[in-house]
């Protein structure tokens, strides 16, 4: 059991609790590394989409667990870096420059979208980037001369340098690199005064702004980075799935996106990792299962999304802090054990914003 005591307001801000952080960090991306050396393709193509949909889920995470802002138009914002990357390849522009132009170009959709939008919050707000993404799916069907349309897109295969990235294994180990880079310009932004400011706009609009904190500043800047981080997932995407069509960024994908969040634990990076997990695995496990349910619940349609509706509901009501809470609360009962507290493991009563302002 490790012991942290603080004798400096540093600490606070260092990327690193302590030591054996770095090194369990180091060792589990070690491991990732080597992973395509043991599994099969199938394996590995499934570890790339699970990377992918992290990407997406730290992003989405910065808007919601860490701003307060809810989205449901990050499916857009994929569709949209998909697009861009595709049809600069198309053109001839190198992969080097086409990943981060999706990137650029998709933050300055989310501004875009931010800044009109900035007077709404909660439902309105998530009614409002719904309207967004499905502007921008109707733009995708119907910009036939660049998009296809119906008839889809063909994914160029990418290169770095001459060397092709193509195959599953090319996949995991760019989508990996991106990953981490995503977790690591998060972590970073949300030990700066920026971060801070998005984190006190969540807790409270008023306080926020009594400190001299400009939140509509502050709110269009956190949809521009999380749109942009999206974009570059949307990017890797459309070479993950090789052939682009406008179903593919429907509501659903969004609803799965939400699902990241909550599921995996808000205002936690580690939670958007975890919830990317479980949105990734319970699809493979409902299609493993699902000759086996009886009276037919197997084929019935809309399966997939009401168990994604009912899996959300639950943790909602019965484990707010989804899974990264349900970790954290193990760990520390073993690190307490024997000499735990049954109470210390209760849940406590949680308050709406609106009823902490009371």
């Amino acid at each position: 059991m490790r012991y942290l005591f603080r004798t400096d307001y540093r600490q606070d801000m260092a990327l690193w609790r302590h030591k054996g952080d770095l090194f369990w960090y180091g060792l589990l991306v070690v491991g990732l590394l080597v992973i395509p050396m043991a599994m099969g393709e199938f394996y590995v193509g499934e570890l790339g989409g699970l990377f992918i949909f992290a990407i997406a889920g730290v992003s989405l995470m910065l808007l919601v667990g860490y701003t307060g802002l809810i989205s449901l138009g990050h499916s857009a914002f994929l569709g949209i870096g998909a697009y861009v990357n595709s049809v600069l390849l198309a053109k001839g522009v190198p992969f080097i420059v086409t990943l981060p132009a999706a990137g650029l170009f998709t933050a300055l959709c989310g501004a875009a979208i931010g800044w009109p939008t900035l007077r709404m919050s909660g439902l309105y707000l998530a009614i409002a980037t719904l309207a967004f993404g499905s502007i921008v799916g109707t733009i995708f069907q119907k910009w036939t001369s660049v998009t296809g349309g119906f008839d889809g897109f063909p994914v160029p295969t990418p290169d770095i340098f001459g060397y092709p990235i193509e195959g599953a294994t090319g996949i995991y180990y760019v989508s990996l690199l991106v990953l981490i880079f995503v977790i690591w310009l998060t972590a970073n932004l949300l030990r700066t005064p920026v971060g801070r400011a998005m984190v006190a706009i969540r807790d409270s609009e008023v306080s926020a702004q009594s400190m001299g904190i400009h939140i509509a500043r502050y709110k269009a800047l956190a949809f521009a980075i999380s749109a942009g981080m999206t974009g570059l997932a949307g990017a890797l995407f459309a070479h993950y799935v090789r052939y682009l069509a406008p179903d593919a960024f429907d509501v659903l994908l969004s609803v799965q996106f939400v699902t990241i969040v909550f599921v995996g634990g808000l205002g936690s990076i580690h939670g958007a990792v975890f919830g990317a997990i479980f949105v990734r695995l319970l699809p493979q496990a409902i299609a493993i299962v699902r000759d086996d349910l009886p009276f037919g619940i197997g084929r019935m349609p809309g399966l997939e999304p009401s168990l994604f509706g009912l899996v959300l509901v639950l943790v909602i009501l019965f484990q707010p802090g989804g899974i990264n809470g349900l970790w954290l609360k193990t760990k520390h009962w073993f690190q307490a054990f024997p000499l735990k507290r049954q109470a210390s493991f209760r849940r406590q009563k949680s308050y709406a914003r609106s009823e902490r302002l009371k």
